[in-house]
């Protein structure tokens, strides 16, 4: 008579059930000649689209370059919705042709692509009462132009000021892109002389090991200022580490695929600086799984292949990507790629951008039901980038956090002195909230009361830290 081993029924009932499909749609990557969807790419063949080039030259930046790329498939009210989107604009308006493919024109108003970078004046809200322009202030930490010494080690080098697309939300505002009827931008072009006073602020500062190249966006580098950035700063003594940023593989692969003479400069200084025993990675901006295709992996396979490590940082954004199946999506579809999810960024304060953020406690609950969904270097750290300059905070890390009035309060002991405010948005706020915001007499008492309760936490966690232990008491 057979006998039924106990062990075998054990280990049978500890499996792991089986996955349903829907656990694998990160690889499923939308592939094939999508762009011909959009009437006047209908005739682009794959050599054409694939061609940077191209893709620069055919990117839309005004609205009735909407118009002639995707002639009916919007009505004209949403045309016109644009038209006074861009001019209430604080940032340039700058869409390739791959991005324009992806979003859904038969939705476009909840499209989470199209929120983020092409504006609708129906959708626009008033900024919040504490908005700078440069809520980071970044140009208050810079020495020189252009360089944002904040951090005792790391410095933020922004080289240019123009990016192959325009995010809406971009926190450089105040720089990037062109000038707009509502800001007039601070001048950070790639002119060697002021590279030049940056490259010696940099060798001077024995504390620096580490230089993050952004603008404006790596992408718009030439290839031979590619080679002239990362020969400076990989020779000099003091300099570890160095990180490229861009957008640019969210909005348009085609350039790792087919602009080699870039690729091959960018591979050359990661070599270099390998065989110095330097870090030099690619940093990139991915906010939703839509924004990887086919191509996209392949652009990351490529890089991949050469041995460059690519990190994300997003931008955690209402309604594009501040559901938990979302991010769980993405953060899967980037590891997938090869792309390791690094921050996820609350919203800065830019202004008119206020209906793309969120809640602070939005992002404490993403981070919760994040966590777990893939192995934990894969698993980004959510972050507020403190207003004032304080830096990245975690975002649990607050001092106190008040969800009535929407302001949250950190410190940033190693990087700065002083209490740093984080806002919510107003919308969000309960009709009590938000009168009381209406108000500036109130606006003022709220962040009192937010002070006073986060330096009387503090107090308390110094006190507690201070007394002894009762397992040490002799």
């Amino acid at each position: 008579m057979a006998t039924t081993n106990p062990l075998s029924v054990v280990t049978n009932a500890r499996e792991k059930p089986a996955a349903p499909a829907s656990a694998l749609a990160h690889r499923d990557l939308l592939d094939g000649e999508f762009w011909k969807r959009i009437p006047a790419y209908s005739e682009v063949d794959s050599e054409q689209f694939l061609d940077h080039k191209w893709q620069a030259k055919n990117s839309i930046t005004k609205p009735d370059k909407l118009l002639a790329a995707l002639q009916d498939l919007v009505p004209r009210e949403f045309y016109e919705d644009v038209e006074l989107g861009f001019k209430r604009a604080p940032m340039s308006i700058r869409v390739s042709p791959h991005l324009l493919s992806l979003i859904d024109w038969d939705n476009p108003y909840e499209d989470p692509l199209r929120r983020q970078f092409i504006p609708v004046a129906s959708r626009l809200l008033p900024d919040h009462p504490k908005l700078a322009l440069d809520s980071l202030h970044e140009q208050h930490d810079a020495p020189v132009d252009g360089l944002t010494h904040r951090y005792r080690d790391k410095a933020l080098f922004l080289a240019l000021d123009t990016c192959p697309v325009y995010c809406r939300f971009c926190t450089r505002s105040y720089a990037v892109g062109i000038d707009t009827e509502e800001v007039e931008k601070v001048s950070l072009k790639a002119k060697p002389q002021r590279w030049e006073t940056v490259f010696e602020y940099i060798a001077s500062r024995p504390e620096l090991e580490d230089i993050v190249i952004s603008g404006g966006d790596a992408f718009n580098l030439r290839a031979k200022q590619i080679r002239t950035i990362g020969d400076t700063l990989l020779n000099m003594d003091n300099i570890r580490r160095l990180r490229f940023a861009t957008k640019g593989p969210a909005v348009m692969p085609q350039k790792i695929l087919t602009d080699d003479e870039w690729f091959d400069e960018l591979v050359a200084i990661v070599e270099l600086g390998r065989r110095l025993h330097k870090e030099v990675v690619l940093h990139t901006h991915f906010n939703h799984p839509n924004e990887i295709t086919a191509l996209t992996k392949q652009a990351m396979d490529r890089l991949f292949e050469r041995g460059v490590t690519v990190r994300n940082q997003c931008v955690l954004q209402r309604g594009v990507n501040d559901s938990a199946e979302t991010m769980q999506l993405l953060t899967k579809r980037l590891s997938y790629c090869n792309v390791q999810p690094y921050y996820v960024y609350m919203h800065d304060l830019v202004k008119g951008v206020e209906d793309l953020r969120t809640t602070l406690q939005t992002g404490i609950d993403l981070e919760k039901q994040l966590r777990g969904v893939t192995a934990g270097f894969n698993t980004p750290t959510f972050v507020v980038d403190a207003p004032g300059g304080g830096g990245k905070r975690d975002i649990h890390s607050c001092e106190y956090y008040d969800r009535e009035t929407g302001i949250s309060v950190y410190t940033a002991p190693s990087v700065k002195e002083g209490y740093f405010l984080y806002y919510d948005p107003v919308y969000a706020l309960s009709p009590d909230a938000q009168a009381r915001w209406a108000d500036p007499a109130e606006r003022d008492k709220m962040e009192e009361e937010a002070l006073a309760a986060a330096k009387a936490r503090v107090r308390e966690t110094s006190q507690a830290s201070a007394s002894p232990s009762p397992l040490t008491e002799s």
